[in-house]
């Protein structure tokens, strides 16, 4: 049998959603359901003096309207912060109460403070409308640089500054640059991001009196998180009385990983009325209330000598958490963001600084990368810079400062187990002609043109886990993942996962793990997620876990099914355990000819009786049935690693930016499916691509949303990309057993970096900041001719 991991396997999801047949949450209708609005504040800082529902109740079809007074009143707690951060002076972060309901105060323009519960959609929108909420309007904050220096947005907390946390040496890092021969400085925006997943949020919540039991529908990427804190946190309903379910997702790049207020507040409502209650997000919704991702504002700092060898690093850092710290908003820019500041490179000497600040602006939270692509733009267009300063080669300077043996223990916090950057490198350069590129500078100089090249050399940590070293760090719970692989009498075999695909592909690049661990045909196989009630607890996907925790606990479940199948197969051909090998679907005995298919074993295991002739071959102690479950709790993140390189064409007339090449050499360890992993790498190019040329979201002083629609608001389209140049390097992860590292994230890591390397490299150094628009590149355009004009 060959093998399927490696294999280009085409996807298993893909007619189902090319024929239609998907079922998002959206699909989703109940008997007897209502339908809710949500009054939000068209404020970003306001107190509310008074709040009328009469108007709106005798509206036609309401069912009920629901505000922070009666949430409040049942004590259904609030949404929280999932991870705890120390200041460098050893106090507790500050947080604020993130009620599902405003009561008092709203803190960004879209928080919520009524529902309106109707027989109809028309009619909830309709009520909503005669909802009167009298505000007192009080200045907003929107400034991330300047957040510490406003009014204070939440009673308690000075400066509106949630941590101020150090990673890193001070002295050690100051003591290096007393060494230095230069120093290169440089001020960057990592601009603020809007997740826009084709599928808009939403959920249908429905309560069975019978039973006392909840049950949500939802566009969640980790259900079970999903319920242990609304359970936990927001006292909606026991744990064992809640089922949260997340169908087909269409897309979540870490938008989706948090419990929203409308999760709560359905689930809890539809209790009140005792009817299921369903909300599907308009997008104008999403824009406005879709955590936001990125939002830093940057001084860093890179110590050098002459020959260019690096010796010390330092990163002044405010980070925007917007009005409230999510689930992930306090780690992300602080132990995703820190450790990987100094990227690929051996510096001996490193800080890290990070103060997070609340804004009235929308949540900021994890966005695909959350925290890597910060820390890869700074340190990557630091390197640039340092390359242009020194006059040496920026890929000669990169490969001077690789580490060359592995395990590599970084500066900050991280043993990175596997890599190979040289090798990277060099076929990067190969695959990207980097030799050829003077010519083609030269091809469109000719034509009016100017033609830059970018390089960035990059890492992750991915995989989130494992558990002892992420709850040192602060996260509230244990970040293991789970699977349970269950064999049918007849043979066909399902595999329930903790993971949550929504994108992903899990459902062919699992079977092929299975397949290949079973000796099962992958037809056969049937991966089951994303239902609290089916399966094992387990922790969702993000930061590009799946296959490296969730996938691991797959193949050690199987592991298991395959010595329980030695076992039995021991007993039925009366051979000792020890001498049955299993290969390729089979159980044989050493040296003989004896041999039963797993397909035999999984139904012997369903025959614990004696009936006639036919006795049990279950070993004494073995329990009926063919079933077993795994957690896997890795013991290190995984590390895949890359250079990419861009290539961009610059009309001064107009500024506009063409992305003309882009080449991308990774290196993920073992590959599943190459299919699937060259999907994933374009979708996250698609996205830093964004970045660095397109998206902005942006707030006025007064706390509007001035990017709320796609007429403001710059999504990039495929006529924006050329063909990207796809290739790997492969050393495999020494952690796991399947020696894989992630995939999803690489893409949005590198690409800043990269294409805005490339921008400054045709403006001749000038300083561009992200979004590069044809705007503030032909300004830079006008500057760069007016000095070669000077220069004359």
């Amino acid at each position: 049998m060959a093998s399927l991991v490696g294999s280009r396997v085409e996807r298993k999801e893909d007619k189902r959603f090319l024929t239609g047949k998907g079922r998002y949450t959206a699909d989703i209708n109940l008997a007897n359901q209502t339908y809710a609005i949500f009054v939000r504040s068209p404020h970003a800082r306001a107190s509310i003096k008074k709040l009328n529902i009469d108007k709106a109740l005798k509206s036609s079809g309401v069912v009920s309207i629901l505000t922070g007074k009666e949430i409040a009143d049942d004590k259904i707690g609030g949404l929280i912060a999932g991870w705890a951060i120390r200041s460098e002076d050893g106090t507790e972060m500050k947080c604020p109460g993130n009620p599902p309901l405003a009561k008092d105060n709203v803190n960004f323009v879209g928080d919520p403070v009524a529902v309106v519960i109707a027989e109809s959609l028309a009619e909830a929108k309709e009520a909503a409308e005669k909802v009167e909420v009298d505000y007192k309007v009080l200045k907003a904050v929107t400034s991330t640089a300047d957040a510490m220096n406003g009014d204070t947005i939440h009673e308690g907390i000075d400066k509106n500054l949630c941590f101020d946390w150090l990673l890193g040496d001070r002295q050690k890092v100051k003591e290096a640059f007393d060494k230095a021969d230069k120093v290169i400085s440089i001020d960057i925006i990592n601009n603020r991001l809007i997740p826009n997943a084709m599928e808009p949020r939403a959920c249908v919540a429905d309560y069975n009196a019978a039973s006392e039991e909840i049950t949500l529908y939802t566009t969640s990427q980790n259900p079970h998180l999903s319920r242990l804190i609304m359970s936990a946190f927001g006292n909606v309903a026991p744990e064992h009385k809640l089922r949260v379910v997340a169908p087909d997702v269409g897309g979540g790049f870490g938008s989706k990983i948090n419990v929203y207020n409308e999760d709560i507040v359905c689930s809890w409502a539809a209790k009140k009325i005792n009817r299921a209650i369903k909300w599907v997000a308009e997008r104008s919704e999403s824009f406005l209330t879709d955590i936001h991702g990125r939002d830093h504002v940057t001084h860093a700092e890179l110590a050098v000598t002459k020959d260019g060898k690096f010796l010390g690093f330092k990163n002044e850092t405010i980070a925007n958490l917007g009005a409230y710290a999510r689930v992930f908003g306090t780690v992300t820019p602080t132990y995703l963001f820190g450790p990987c500041a100094t990227g690929v490179y051996e510096i001996p000497a490193a800080y890290t600084n990070v103060k997070a600040v609340y804004t009235n602006t929308a949540p900021v939270d994890a966005y695909r990368g959350a925290g890597r692509p910060e820390a890869t733009y700074t340190i990557e267009r630091l390197v640039e810079k340092a390359s242009m300063e020194l006059g040496i080669d920026k890929t000669e300077l990169r490969i001077k400062n690789f580490p060359t043996t592995f395990p590599f223990k970084q500066t900050l916090v991280h043993t990175v187990d596997s890599g190979d950057y040289v090798a990277g490198m060099e076929k990067a350069k190969q695959m990207a002609d980097y030799k050829g590129f003077k010519m083609r500078r030269k091809e469109s100089e000719a034509k009016g043109k100017l033609r830059g090249i970018g390089v960035t050399s990059y890492f992750e940590a991915c995989g989130i886990a494992p558990s002892a070293a992420v709850m040192s760090l602060g996260c509230g719970v244990g970040l293991w993942e789970s699977a349970e692989v269950r064999f049918n009498p007849t043979g066909q075999v399902t595999v329930y996962t903790g993971s949550h695909s929504h994108g992903q592909s899990h459902q062919t690049t699992f079977a092929q793990i299975a397949a290949d661990e079973l000796g099962v045909p992958i037809e056969n196989i049937d991966i089951v997620h994303g239902d609290t009630d089916k399966g094992t607890f387990g922790m969702g996907t993000y930061g590009s876990r799946s296959l490296a925790v969730g996938g691991i606990a797959i193949v050690n479940a199987c592991k298991k099914i395959v010595e329980k199948g030695k076992r039995v197969t021991a007993k039925m051909l009366e051979a000792n355990p020890e001498d049955v090998e299993f290969k390729d679907g089979e159980f044989i005995v050493s040296k003989s000819n004896k041999k039963k298919t797993i397909g035999e074993v999984a139904f012997a295991c369903y025959l614990p009786g004696v009936r006639d002739e036919m006795k049990s071959p279950l070993p004494e102690g073995d329990e009926p049935g063919l079933k077993e479950t795994s957690f896997y709790d890795p013991s290190n993140f995984s590390f895949p690693a890359g250079t990419h390189i861009a290539e961009v064409e610059i009309d001064p007339e107009t500024g506009h930016v063409k992305l003309e090449k882009y080449t991308a050499c990774d290196d993920f360890g073992r590959i599943i499916n190459p299919m699937v992993v060259e999907g994933q790498v374009h979708g996250g190019l698609a996205q830093g691509i964004g970045q660095a040329l397109y998206e902005n979201a942006e707030y006025d002083e007064t706390g509007q949303l001035m990017t709320g629609s796609y007429m403001d608001y710059t999504m990039p389209r495929a006529d924006n990309f050329p063909e990207f140049n796809i290739g790997y390097t492969c050393t495999h992860a020494t952690t796991n057993p399947l020696g894989v590292k992630g995939c999803g994230e690489a893409g949005a890591i590198a690409a800043p970096p990269t294409v805005m390397n490339a921008v400054i490299d045709a403006l001749g150094g000038q300083e561009v900041t992200m979004p590069a628009t044809a705007e503030k590149v032909w300004k830079a355009c006008k500057n760069l001719k007016k000095s070669n004009a000077k220069a004359a």
